[in-house]
């Protein structure tokens, strides 16, 4: 019967098996886990719960990748990171914390895995993981090009990159175990619809929604395979988020209608249908392999229409500026309106959850994503 391993909860030792997780997160773990950490206290003496976590997509997950590149999609400037540490933004696309870094403190992190393209992308920090995502990157590589940004072809030769130097770092046996051992996320595809295909009359015009789909997914498989192939072992891929509900898609699409746009919700869960049918195919395939897709669609649509029976009372406009188109650029220090308290909406701007929703997202992965821990 398999178990996780055991750990220190303030001062109590816990042990449970993978059925047992979720009632045991609603009995107050996570709570008490986190007050202990913040109080100092030695949980399992600060060992994570992998050795690394590893984080490929866009800008759900972008740590500050396209902070120097020639990119108008780029947030390392205020409001964005006006409630992280220290108060200052370093390029992520939200007021605060995203579901990547709840993430790597629920799995016991001290430190969240740096931008690969960062000046602190060296020496032992690369040692617990790495981020080489990259703000409107997706799985189509016309996407990440249209705005400059990194591909995610040229993402794996980052990775490819960081396994050379993992070996110098801790020799090729302790690189190879920390590569097998890591959890590898990927958020990946939104920016390929909303920030391409949608707006882009002939990629409309020379694909059907399902067609352009069918590529991504080939693009996806394609991209498992070759991780796969360089050693990870332990993959998570969030699906879709219902685009069709994302605050600037709704003001563009939805023909003056403040409901989320149905026909993009559908395209968002064909795709996820196909996301889940290709995974369940690489993992018999691939022996070995233990790849799990976690499903932020459902997640965040209750949030989007039923926000307050979850905390929130703003789901149709992000905090930023007017919230109904600012992204980006657009959301800057001289956006008028932007809100004084993001915990209160769904979203930070017209594109990206806010912090209070990443840490919702974040513990649903953790609940989904547990078999991906031991």
């Amino acid at each position: 019967m398999k178990y996780l391993r055991a750990f220190h909860v303030c001062g109590q030792l816990a042990m449970f098996q993978t059925s047992d997780f979720e009632n045991f997160m609603d009995k107050g773990f996570d709570s008490d886990w986190r007050a202990a950490r913040r109080k100092g206290h030695n949980i399992e003496n600060t060992r994570p719960l992998v050795p690394a976590l590893i984080i490929f997509g866009d800008s759900v997950v972008d740590v500050g990748n396209n902070n120097d590149l020639k990119t108008i999609i780029k947030s390392n400037f205020l409001p964005y990171g006006r409630d992280f540490l220290k108060h200052k933004p370093t390029g992520r696309f939200c007021n605060g914390k995203l579901a990547s870094d709840f993430t790597a403190e629920n799995l016991g992190f001290t430190s969240y895995p740096p931008a690969y393209l960062s000046k602190k992308a060296k020496g032992k920090n690369l040692l617990g993981g790495a981020n080489f995502a990259s703000a409107a990157s997706g799985y189509f590589d016309a996407t990440a090009k249209l705005y400059n940004a990194i591909p995610l072809k040229q993402q794996l030769e980052y990775y490819k990159e960081y396994k050379n130097k993992l070996v110098e770092i801790a020799g090729k046996s302790n690189a190879s175990s920390i590569i097998s051992g890591a959890i590898h996320l990927i958020s990946a595809g939104s920016s390929d619809f909303v920030q391409n295909y949608y707006i882009d009359p002939f990629l409309y015009e020379a694909y059907t929604p399902d067609q352009f789909s069918d590529i991504l997914i080939q693009s996806y498989a394609d991209f498992i395979q070759n991780l796969y192939d360089l050693g990870a072992r332990k993959i998570g891929v969030t699906t879709l988020p219902p685009i069709g509900c994302l605050p600037a898609a709704i003001t563009i699409f939805g023909s003056d209608s403040n409901e989320c746009v149905a026909r993009l919700n559908h395209d968002a869960v064909s795709f996820n249908t196909k996301l889940n049918a290709t995974s369940l195919r690489l993992q018999k395939k691939l022996s070995g392999l233990n790849l799990v897709v976690f499903d932020i669609y459902q997640t965040l649509f209750d949030l989007v229409t039923k926000p307050t029976d979850n905390g929130f009372f703003e789901a149709r406009r992000g905090c930023c500026g007017t919230g109904l188109l600012e992204t980006s650029i657009l959301c800057n220090p001289k956006s008028v309106g932007t809100c004084a308290n993001a915990s209160e909406y769904v979203f930070w701007d017209s594109f990206h959850p806010s912090e209070a929703a990443n840490k919702i997202l974040a513990d649903n992965l953790l609940i989904n994503g547990i078999s991906l821990i031991g």
